[in-house]
C-alpha cells in the first residue's frame, strides 16, 4: 500500500464521503482519514442518526403504549442497531470505491505531508496533492462549566447516558436542544428548557415558531425564554443552575447545547497560514479552498449552514473544483431544513416576516392536517402546511411544514420553487392530480386556500 495518494481526505461524515466518493469516481488514487474506531463520523456515531432514531423509536412507543415504562437505554440500543448498519454500509462504499481507509488523528506536517497516529500510538505519514478536511464540529464548552462530572452532558455525550432520569435540564434552545426536549419529554422524564433568546428558533416562520412552543408546552416542557446563566453547580444527586435573574433550576442531569466548535485545533493548520475564525471555523473561499489552495475544506468545520445535507453537497463541489480547476455547482439558494422535534418541522425559502422587510407583495395559503383524509387515517392529525407566494405573478417564495413527515413533505414544495418562470407557482399545484388520500394533498388544498384569498382582495 502506497503512503502516496492523489488525494486524501480528513474525516468520513457526510462531507468527507461526498468529497472521496466523488475524487474517486473521477479516477483519483484516494484516502480517507478517521479519528475514531468506525466509519460514519460524528453526524452517524453523536449526532443525526442516533437523535433521530430516538425520535422515532418515542413516537411509534407513543403510538402503541405507555411511555413511562420504556428506558432512555431501551432505545439506545435501538439507535445502536441504525448506527451499525450505517457503519457497515459506508465502509463498503469505501471498500468497493477503492478508497483506503486509515483509522486515526490527522496532523499537517507540512503542506503535502500529514501524520497519523493511530490508537495504538503508531504514527504513520502519508502525502497527497490536494486535501479536503471534513473534521466537522463538537458541543462548545464554556470554560466554566465541568464536563467531566457525569451529571453534565453535552450532545455528542448524552447518548452514553446509563440510567433514566427523572429530570433534566437543557441550556439552549436550538435545534439540538429542541429536539432532546421532545425526546425525553417522549419518555415522560421533566424537561426544563432553558433559551438565552426571547423565542424558540428564530430563523423559522413565526407561526411555525408559535405552533412549536404550544406542544412543546402542551406535552410538559417548561420552556424559559430570556436567560443566561451565571454558574453550574453538580453533585452526586444532580446539577444546579443558577441563572442570571436569581433564579436557581435543580434537575439529575443538565444537557448543554449551546452551539458548536470546529474540530479544527491541533492539526498544524496555523502553521500553514490556514486561517480559523473564534469558533474553529476554517476561512474557505466559494470553491471551498483555505489559505492553502490545495487543502480544501467542508462541512461542519466550514460553519453555515452546518447540515449533513449540505454537507455532502460541499465535499462533491470541492472534489469537483480539486480534479476540473472548476465546479459549476454550487449549494442552492433555499437548502431546506428538518427539524426532527415531535411533531417535526420542515421549511424551504422565506419567512412571513422575511419577506414583510423586503416589502414583498405576498399572500398565504393554508392546510390543516386535521382536515386530511390521510392524516384522519393515521391519526397523526397534528400540524398544517403554509405556502407563501406573490400576490401577483402566483410565484412560491416560501414554504413551512409542521407535523407528521413534515421533511418528507417540503421537497415537493422545494422542486417547484427551483423551476423558472410559470413552472414555479400556486397553478401547478391548483392543476395537479395528487394522489389520494395522501399528506401531499396538503399542497393542492393550500393552493386553493390562497387563490381564494387573491381572488377575494381582488373583488372575485
Amino acid at each position: 500500500m502506497s503512503n502516496h495518494y492523489d488525494v486524501i481526505v480528513i474525516g468520513t461524515g457526510p462531507g468527507g464521503e461526498g468529497a472521496a466518493m466523488k475524487a474517486s469516481k473521477e479516477g483519483k488514487d484516494v484516502a480517507i482519514i478517521e479519528a475514531f474506531e468506525r466509519a460514519g463520523g460524528n453526524c452517524t456515531h453523536r449526532g443525526t442518526i442516533p437523535s433521530k432514531a430516538l425520535r422515532q423509536a418515542i413516537v411509534q412507543i407513543a403510538s402503541a403504549r405507555d411511555a413511562r415504562y420504556v428506558h432512555y437505554q431501551d432505545l439506545l440500543r435501538t439507535a445502536e442497531s441504525v448506527i451499525n448498519r450505517q457503519v457497515n454500509m459506508r465502509t463498503g462504499f469505501y471498500h468497493r470505491n477503492l478508497i483506503d481507509l486509515h483509522f486515526g488523528r490527522a496532523t499537517f506536517i507540512d503542506a503535502n505531508t500529514i501524520e497519523v497516529t493511530a490508537e495504538s500510538g503508531l504514527k504513520t505519514r502519508y502525502t497527497a496533492d490536494a486535501f479536503v478536511v471534513a473534521t466537522g464540529s463538537r458541543p462548545y464548552h464554556p470554560p466554566d462549566v465541568d464536563f467531566t462530572h457525569p451529571r453534565i452532558l453535552d450532545s455528542d455525550r448524552v447518548v452514553d447516558l446509563t440510567e433514566n432520569p427523572r429530570s433534566i435540564s437543557i441550556y439552549g434552545a436550538g435545534v439540538i436542544g429542541c429536539e432532546y426536549s421532545s425526546i425525553f419529554r417522549g419518555l415522560s422524564i421533566k424537561v426544563n428548557l432553558i433559551n438565552t433568546r426571547s423565542q424558540l428558533l428564530a430563523f423559522l416562520d413565526d407561526e411555525i415558531i408559535d405552533a412549536l412552543s404550544y406542544h412543546l408546552r402542551e406535552n410538559g416542557v417548561l420552556i424559559r425564554h430570556n436567560e443566561e446563566y451565571e454558574r453550574v453547580e453538580a453533585d452526586d444527586e444532580g446539577v444546579t443552575i443558577y441563572l442570571k435573574s436569581n433564579k436557581q433550576i435543580r434537575s439529575d442531569y443538565l444537557l448543554w447545547a449551546q452551539g458548536r466548535t470546529g474540530n479544527s485545533d491541533n492539526m498544524g493548520l496555523e502553521e500553514l497560514g490556514i486561517e480559523r475564525d473564534s469558533r474553529g471555523s476554517i476561512v474557505v473561499n466559494e470553491n471551498y479552498q483555505s489559505a492553502q489552495p490545495h487543502i480544501y475544506a467542508v462541512g461542519d468545520v466550514v460553519g453555515f449552514p452546518s447540515l449533513a445535507s449540505a454537507a455532502y453537497d460541499q465535499g462533491r463541489f470541492a472534489a469537483t473544483h480539486l480534479v476540473f480547476g472548476k465546479c459549476e455547482g454550487e449549494l442552492v439558494e433555499f437548502i431546506p431544513t428538518g427539524i426532527y422535534t415531535i411533531p417535526e418541522i420542515s421549511s424551504v425559502g422565506l419567512t412571513e416576516k422575511e419577506l414583510t422587510e423586503q416589502k414583498v407583495p405576498y399572500e398565504v395559503g393554508h392546510s390543516q392536517f386535521k382536515n386530511l383524509a390521510r392524516a384522519q387515517i393515521t391519526g397523526q392529525t397534528v400540524g398544517m402546511l403554509k405556502l407563501l407566494f406573490h400576490r401577483d405573478t402566483l410565484e412560491i417564495l416560501g414554504v413551512h411544514c409542521f407535523g407528521s413527515q413534515a421533511a418528507e413533505i417540503v421537497h415537493i414544495g422545494q422542486a417547484i420553487m427551483s423551476q423558472k418562470g410559470e413552472a414555479n407557482t400556486l397553478m401547478y399545484f391548483i392543476n395537479t392530480t395528487f394522489n389520494y388520500p395522501t399528506m401531499a394533498e396538503a399542497y393542492r388544498v393550500a393552493a386553493l386556500n390562497g387563490l381564494n384569498r387573491v381572488q377575494t382582495l381582488n373583488g372575485h
